[in-house]
């Protein structure tokens, strides 16, 4: 697939994403409010307080994600940690109610983070327009549903789609949806539908793989436990970074097993700016600070008194420290020259000495 489609740098309300930007941090509330709205605003002044860009919801209700049914169908199995219950009930437990949403993301924009979130239906995608969310997050079991994905990117919103269970065809018609809509900010997320994610089925390599192949700006939305895997994906092109955040993972809830503490957030996002300071620029320099360093570096310098008229020899010439003589690399055409001068130890051997 063409990387000249896409866009290079998108806009999410007041924030840009790009190789070059700062990287854009989410957290997202999910089913951590457990149903009572005032903790919903406590996690979302956490969020603020530990430094993120953006909060995030979850626009759904039981009826228009699943079915109230105890068929097997709708029965989780699978060694998830939701295992035993239907879909329905644990929709039940989770969504965000309707109606706390446009508050909430009010509270949220009065804190100075955005918010946005994640829609599941046609019913979504517009009260989601009515509160002229900046974004649209496609959840990873939703990528599939490429008539979602085009009613997203019809709004002419940048379109950001997880990749948790997407096979490589779903991943490029969720992208090809998008384009059909005249829609080129995309943002595509590495992600592992597993909760928690085990490290060794992570594969950040994948995140510089996806970027060459879609020609996306990449992320990473992570279920992995504390805060190593995703301050790792920056080094590998991660510009936007989604992690669940709760009070105390001792709450519980249905996701609480594997969200991140306030503390935790704060420290994850001091990581990633003080790696985003360490990437620094791919060219080879040497910085100011190097530049007068290398002064402490090996050359040349005179170790014995020599006359005037004597040989350089092993003996009276050494490779030393610091780096005020000629470099060491002269060393093999520098033995067997003749002094020019009376050449005093101690002193850095120069090209004037000898001939």
């Amino acid at each position: 697939m063409s990387d000249n489609w896409m866009s290079k740098r998108i806009k999410l309300a007041d924030h840009w994403i790009s190789n070059n930007d700062p990287v854009y941090i989410v957290a997202e509330l999910s089913a951590n409010h457990l149903q009572d709205y005032n903790r919903a605003v406590e996690i979302i002044h956490a969020a603020k307080e530990a430094g993120v860009d953006a909060v995030k919801l979850q626009t759904y209700t039981p009826d228009t994600i699943t079915l109230n049914s105890t068929k097997e169908y709708f029965t989780i199995t699978g060694g998830t940690i939701w295992d035993g219950t239907t879909l329905y009930k644990l929709y039940e437990e989770a969504y965000t109610p309707w109606d706390w949403q446009p508050k909430l993301c009010e509270l949220a924009n009065s804190l100075g983070l955005d918010c946005f979130s994640s829609p599941f239906d046609d019913t979504a995608v517009r009260f989601m327009q009515d509160m002229n969310m900046p974004a649209y997050k496609i959840a990873s079991y939703e990528i599939t549903d490429v008539p979602l994905i085009r009613k997203c990117a019809a709004t002419g919103k940048p379109v950001i789609l997880a990749t948790g269970v997407a096979r490589e065809d779903d991943i490029r018609n969720a992208i090809e949806a998008c384009k059909k809509e005249n829609n080129n900010q995309v943002i595509l997320l590495k992600c592992v539908s597993a909760y928690p994610t085990p490290y060794e089925d992570v594969n950040l390599n994948m995140i510089p793989t996806l970027a060459k192949e879609y020609g996306c700006i990449m992320g990473l939305s992570d279920h992995t436990m504390g805060t190593a895997v995703a301050v790792a994906s920056v080094a590998l092109g991660a510009r936007m970074i989604e992690k669940h955040i709760t009070l105390k993972r001792s709450d519980g809830g249905p996701d609480g097993a594997f969200s991140m503490e306030p503390d935790e957030f704060k420290e994850l996002v001091k990581n990633v700016r003080i790696v985003e300071k360490a990437l620094g620029k791919s060219e080879y320099s040497l910085t100011p600070v190097q530049e007068i360093e290398r002064e402490g570096a090996r050359s040349l310098f005179i170790v014995q008194d020599i006359k005037k008229g004597e040989v350089l020899t092993a003996e009276n010439i050494r490779s030393i420290r610091p780096g005020i003589g000629l470099p060491p690399i002269e060393y093999d055409n520098v033995i067997g020259k003749t002094a020019l001068k009376d050449l005093e130890k101690g002193d850095p051997l120069t090209k004037d000495d000898f001939r």
